[in-house]
């Protein structure tokens, strides 16, 4: 097992490049690369150790904290996440073409597009809570309804792209069981 790098820990790795580790959980680096910007990547990950700090790390790190309250404000005060959209999409737009040349296309700032597909997700867990906690409905509806609601988010990982972190994206069915 490699051991947990601290904070100011700097590192080499094979993607991004040479970076400094800015904050630690147990399962993952949030590591400011020189190239690359800020990536979090998981600490068992494949990258070579420059200068590792000798500070001791908590397991439990400012940001699961941080998340922990972010989640206790969701579900108790309707609370929602601030979601960053991926940088490279920042102030594009999407342009729908129609194939009749004679029609207009139709152009949307994709941070707008981005915004909707956002609360359509935060509208999607909402309605996956209340199911899972309804006490009208039998535990056989409970699980055809979050089948249902698995699927929806399936479909919807096409649009993964726009999110700039993975921990915020879509999942669909898991093949592996």
């Amino acid at each position: 097992m490699k051991q947990i790098l601290g904070i100011g820990s700097r590192i080499d790795h094979p993607k991004y490049g040479k970076g400094v580790v800015t904050n630690v959980t147990s399962k993952m680096y949030w590591v400011t690369f020189i190239e690359n910007g800020l990536e979090t990547i998981p600490t068992d990950d494949d990258f070579e150790i420059i200068e590792a700090s000798e500070d001791e790390v908590d397991s439990v790190s400012f940001y699961e904290v941080e998340k922990s309250l972010r989640d206790i404000l969701k579900k108790w005060n309707g609370f929602s996440e601030i979601v960053p959209i991926a940088d490279k999409w920042k102030g594009g737009m999407m342009v729908l073409q129609p194939l009749d040349k004679n029609l207009v296309s139709k152009e949307i700032p994709i941070d707008t597009f981005f915004h909707k597909i956002v609360m359509l997700r935060d509208r999607l867990r909402v309605m996956e809570q209340k199911i899972n906690s309804s006490k009208e409905l039998a535990e056989q509806d409970k699980i055809d309804l979050q089948q249902y609601l698995t699927r929806c988010y399936g479909s919807l990982t096409t649009f993964n792209v726009l999110f700039k972190s993975t921990s915020q994206q879509f999942k669909g069915e898991s093949t592996t069981k």
